[in-house]
């Protein structure tokens, strides 16, 4: 996306073509009329990476336009990222502008931000930092109060913390969530807290247990569990389990249990098909699971998932591709009727859309 797609006054057009267009997507299938939820036009994305562009004296931020890597495009205002960021951005480089040992072979700054107005900040270098390095970019963290990470090829280098605290006001009670530099992070904040509210809402009255594929830090998973007697996730990445595991302590969330593995590996679980110490004393037949969440990445479910996300009653489908929903609505609607079906604009002034679908067995 280029920054001059960001025009606030064609809003409201985009994001109606963007639903006329899941709606002539999704024709072949008996939908539910759509809900829809917007982004703020501006100042929504919590998460930017900007490349650094060294012009003798000069030091600037760049991005590309999609698809041309050779003509970079000087950055000096920029209505996409969070309040936060937008306030920091241009004072830090300043600053890094006038210290030769900061700005040495500095090619790219990262910015992860929170609702709740915590900054991290990575700076990537090519080149080896050390302990030098460290004393000199206290000052930023000092004058900025930005906690700050930085990398070199094969090192990597933490000022006070590598992640950020976000809190979210969910139905009246704040859920506080871990956010590691460098994984995964939901990266626009209000629709985030959207999706949340609607999976709270699709799945209230659904009881029994929930298992959840892809769980990640647990940013469904943790609120949802108010909605079930017990819950069971699994995520592949380390990180994501960790924060996701720190998430539920520090929530207090009794009858969530997270598990390291691929959820290929759960749904063959599931079957009988497979045993792994990872589950032991989990008692996994005494649970009642009437409802399954999913929110795989871009190519969709998998066969054995999609057969197994089946034997449930109810299905909440989170999707980032349109695409591969709907080649996986074509076996799930075999069984299950949708209920509901949300569209999400995640990602203002792109293509990119995320759906959401509630289904029930007929």
């Amino acid at each position: 996306m280029a920054l001059s797609d960001i025009q606030p006054e064609r809003y409201d057009g985009l994001l109606a073509d963007k639903v006329a267009g899941v709606r002539d997507s999704f024709v072949d299938f008996e939908l539910p009329e759509v809900e829809v939820f917007a982004s703020p036009k501006t100042h929504y994305r919590l998460r930017a990476e900007f490349r650094v562009w060294h012009d003798n004296d000069d030091l600037y931020y760049v991005m590309f336009e999609p698809g041309d890597n050779r003509n970079p495009i000087r950055v000096d205002e920029c209505e996409m990222v969070a309040p936060r960021i937008r306030e920091v951005m241009f004072d830090l480089l300043d600053v890094i502008r006038e210290n030769p040992l900061l700005r040495f072979k500095l090619f790219q700054v990262d910015f992860l931000s929170t609702l709740s107005g915590e900054l991290l900040v990575s700076l990537l270098y090519h080149r080896q930092i050390d302990e030098i390095w460290v004393q000199e970019v206290q000052s930023l963290r000092e004058r900025f109060n930005i906690d700050i990470v930085g990398r070199s090829r094969k090192k990597k280098m933490i000022v006070e913390r590598d992640f950020v605290i976000e809190k979210l006001d969910i139905n009246g009670r704040i859920y506080e969530y871990k956010q590691v530099e460098n994984s995964f992070t939901q990266p626009n904040g209000k629709v985030c807290r959207d999706m949340i509210h609607w999976v709270l809402d699709v799945t209230q009255n659904a009881g029994g247990d929930l298992v959840e594929f892809y769980c990640g830090s647990g940013t469904f998973t943790i609120p949802l569990a108010q909605n079930f007697g017990r819950v069971v996730a699994t995520e592949i990445s380390k990180t994501s389990v960790r924060a996701a595991e720190y998430n539920i302590e520090v929530n207090g969330i009794t009858n969530l249990d997270v598990l390291r593995m691929p959820s290929e590996d759960l749904t063959l679980v599931l079957q009988g098909k497979k045993q792994t110490r990872k589950v032991e004393g989990l008692n996994l037949e005494a649970c009642q699971f009437s409802t399954v969440l999913v929110d795989p990445p871009r190519s969709g479910l998998d066969d054995e998932t999609v057969t197994q996300v089946a034997q449930y009653e109810h299905i909440v489908y989170i999707s980032c591709n349109p695409v591969t929903l709907h080649e996986n609505l074509k076996s799930i609607t075999q069984t299950h009727k949708i209920e509901r079906f949300a569209v999400f604009d995640q990602f203002p002034y792109t293509h990119h859309i995320e759906c959401g679908v509630y289904l029930t067995r007929i």
